[in-house]
């Protein structure tokens, strides 16, 4: 079966997702976290979609935590859509959510929409539209909207797959280092990805299976690890402080667990492996891409058990009881004044 049809699969399996209704807040054991902003909540446009980003957010509670913003990665959605079943982020939030944090102090930022736009072309999963340059200024300005509607003075970010390089591009930027307290990188592309090779077994490359070419914009940022922007983002240090950093990554051993198809050559789930080759043709091991020099590190293996669509590591980790535990320790560990 070729990812083509793997993707009409995830299509055809696409969940609709409801918010939970109007009216009072309910009982704390029964808070949701929702699929909307706050009514005043500043709308932020999304320029190459051309229409406001989505999300979620609230005003229930007061903030006693620093704010988490949750960063989905590339070609997903930060909770399920008519046209994405995925949106484990949300999942991600509600834990957080279940386990002592206020609604008012977790926000999710929908930098590439609802992925319905797919539908018309596949290969907007690796066009500028789904770029770490397109999707930075629409992070910094959710994330001073998120400052000044709670009013606290720093966040933390927890971030998988493209948003983890999203956050970092954006918080080396603006020198915003004093402001993340931490980051939470999930299986982050932080070294490259190996789906842009241009040997024919890269299916990835073909229209229906997301234009991964090698001169594709997303492939431009990730296609080895030395891209402009890659060279630049690793070039100075990979964790500088005083952020704390916390990596989760996935680590192949063997049989029966499975690989990561944005890293590994290995079968990940239903989706087969691809060449261990850069943008260049070059044989290249991205099995580290993951890795911050500096950071926290814990290496999972077996994730795509997680993964209840594809079975696959590299969104299984982010739905992983494991990764909400050892994230929900680690901002513990920090303390929760958002004052501080």
């Amino acid at each position: 079966m070729t990812k083509h049809l793997f993707l009409a699969l995830i299509v055809a399996l696409a969940l609709l997702w409801t918010g939970a209704p109007a009216g009072a807040a309910p009982p704390a054991a029964a808070l949701q976290v929702g699929t909307t902003f706050p009514d005043d909540f500043p709308v932020i446009e999304n320029f190459y979609l051309g229409k406001p980003v989505i999300g979620f957010g609230s005003d229930v509670g007061r903030v006693a935590h620093v704010p988490v913003i949750f960063l989905h990665g590339n070609n997903d959605s930060p909770f399920p859509t008519a046209c994405n079943p995925f949106g484990h982020i949300h999942d991600f939030a509600q834990f957080l959510l279940d386990n002592g944090y206020r609604p008012s102090e977790l926000w999710g930022l929908g930098y590439q929409g609802d992925q319905c736009d797919l539908l018309q072309d596949e290969t907007h999963r690796s066009s500028v539209a789904h770029s770490t340059a397109a999707a930075v200024p629409l992070l910094r300005q959710f994330v001073h909207a998120v400052l000044k509607f709670t009013g606290a003075k720093h966040v933390d970010i927890i971030a998988h797959s493209l948003g983890v390089t999203v956050a970092r591009e954006w918080m080396l930027q603006d020198n915003a280092f004093g402001t993340v307290r931490a980051l939470v990188a999930i299986d982050g592309p932080n070294h490259g990805i190996i789906d842009c090779s241009p040997s024919p077994l890269n299916f990835y490359q073909l229209p229906a299976n997301g234009g991964f070419t090698p001169n594709s914009a997303v492939c431009d940022e990730y296609g080895s690890d030395h891209t402009p922007l890659l060279s630049v983002l690793n070039g100075t240090g990979e964790t500088p402080g005083p952020t704390r950093y916390l990596v989760l990554r996935n680590v192949f051993r063997a049989a029966p667990e499975s690989g990561d198809f944005v890293y590994l050559p290995a079968q990940d789930g239903t989706l087969p492996g691809v060449p261990a080759e850069d943008r260049d043709g070059n044989p290249h091991d991205f099995s580290g891409s993951a890795l911050l020099a500096g950071a926290t590190t814990i290496d999972l293996a077996g994730q795509g058990q997680f993964d209840p669509i594809l079975g696959t590591a590299h969104l299984g980790i982010l739905n992983s009881p494991t990764s909400r535990q050892a994230t929900l320790q680690f901002l513990q560990s920090l303390g929760r004044d958002a004052d501080d």
